[in-house]
């Protein structure tokens, strides 16, 4: 990887920030490829004109996303990360859990998305992913509490996501239901009639993967879409609490 220093330090810019964009150009423009080792902190410090320090605290957040993994060892360095996924996953619960967005924009994406994973779904399902289902609605059968259900609900809709071969798709989808496991579950406990949501969603589950075992793309699909919607318009979702300025 060939780094300049230049007009990218400018005044006021923290020394780690030039590091990461440094990065981050590098495996934009093909330069830093899955596998390929940094060079040695001291170059890049060099090379950078910042700290060795700053060079660290840019790997170690990069480390932290799963952009980059570390190894100690005669074969050990900081390599751009094979898990590519992971790394999305993270930075989209995160994003999708912080940036506090309206429930109504989060439902639109969800259903758009869902409905993708599970058309293709209906393509490339397997025995074992059905019986992986019908596992989790077994045990959402038996589950009598909000935390072990709402904890259930979210493997199904990751097991159905899971099965497709549309990799963007399936990891955004599960990043966005995983980051919002603590809202709904918080939602489910404020319920009046939780074992009225309970029936409700257990019913829905059944239609979708009913729809999955059919192999029918359009039914599931509306299944999915009228499930999402109508999960969205009984649960009382808070919007995350933002700190007192």
């Amino acid at each position: 990887m060939t780094v300049s220093r230049g007009d990218d330090v400018t005044e006021g810019s923290r020394a780690y920030e030039v590091v990461l964009n440094h990065i981050e150009e590098a495996i934009l423009g093909g330069s830093l490829v899955i596998g390929q080792q940094l060079p040695p902190e001291r170059d890049l410090a060099t090379q950078l004109g910042v700290s060795r320090a700053a060079v660290r605290e840019a790997i170690h957040a990069l480390v932290a996303q799963g952009v980059l993994s570390a190894s100690v060892g005669p074969r050990g360095g900081t390599r751009v990360a094979a898990f590519r996924t992971e790394a999305l996953k993270k930075v989209l619960r995160l994003q999708v859990a912080l940036a506090d967005f309206p429930v109504e924009d989060v439902t639109e994406v969800r259903i758009a998305l869902e409905r993708t994973t599970i058309a293709a779904a209906c393509r490339d399902i397997t025995e074992e992913h059905l019986e992986e289902l019908r596992d989790i609605l077994d045990e959402m059968a038996v589950a009598q509490d909000p935390d072990t259900f709402n904890d259930l609900d979210t493997r199904f809709h990751v097991a159905i996501a899971n099965t497709g071969r549309n990799t963007l798709a399936t990891d955004m989808t599960i990043a966005i239901r995983e980051s919002l496991r603590r809202p709904i579950v918080t939602a489910e406990k404020n319920m009046r009639d939780w074992p009225a949501f309970r029936r409700a969603t257990m019913a829905d589950h059944q239609e979708v993967y009913e729809a999955l075992l059919a192999r029918d793309q359009k039914r599931a699909a509306t299944a999915m879409e009228s499930h999402i919607r109508a999960a969205y318009a009984i649960l009382p979702i808070e919007p995350q609490a933002q700190p007192q300025s």
